[in-house]
């Protein structure tokens, strides 16, 4: 997975699946990306980068299910009452993460669940139910992309278990549009 160059085939993958062809016109352009980068003290990973910057910010055919948000934005069900995000540090997690199962008390494991939600990762959209999708910007699995809900977080990727799909967002994107469950693996 490549996450600092933009690969034109990569490119040309995601204006296809995602049906995008209005030249930019939905994009948000560099100047736009740099701004939020500038902001937020982060690089976004490639190719999402130059997806937003040049393709399009966002798309109502998904993924996930309810639309890819634009890159500023959080879903509709993600709430007003949310500790603040902090892009710029570091997504804390590089394994799975069921905290439902974590036999620890939640005095002890909820404040390490908040930066999960919250910390190096811009928020793609949902799938309803509290189950979202989750970019990471900054950290180890930074480029990879992960399904974080109530219960508990996980990577998407074939090389985490769950899945048949190539890591990252362009094979997050090819996944959805070939009509494969998320976790597909057996």
């Amino acid at each position: 997975m490549r996450t600092n160059h933009a690969d034109p085939a990569d490119l040309a993958a995601l204006r296809a699946a995602l049906q995008v062809d209005d030249g930019g016109e939905s994009a948000l352009g560099w100047e736009a990306v740099r701004a939020f980068e500038a902001e937020h003290g982060v690089v976004l990973p490639e190719p999402y980068r130059t997806f937003v910057a040049e393709i399009t910010d966002g798309s109502y055919s998904g993924p996930p299910e309810y639309g890819l948000v634009g890159l500023a934005e959080l879903p509709d069900d993600w709430g007003d009452d949310r500790p603040e995000r902090i892009l710029s540090r570091p997504f804390p997690l590089t394994a799975s993460w069921l905290w439902e199962d974590d036999p620890r008390p939640l005095e002890e494991i909820g404040p390490l669940i908040e930066p999960v939600f919250n910390d190096g990762s811009i928020v793609l959209g949902t799938d309803g139910c509290g189950m979202y999708w989750h970019l990471i910007v900054t950290g180890p699995h930074r480029g990879h992309i992960w399904n974080i809900c109530g219960e508990g977080a996980t990577p998407f990727g074939a090389e985490f278990g769950y899945t048949t799909a190539e890591s990252g967002f362009v094979g997050w994107v090819r996944h959805w549009a070939a009509h494969k469950p998320w976790f597909d693996a057996e």
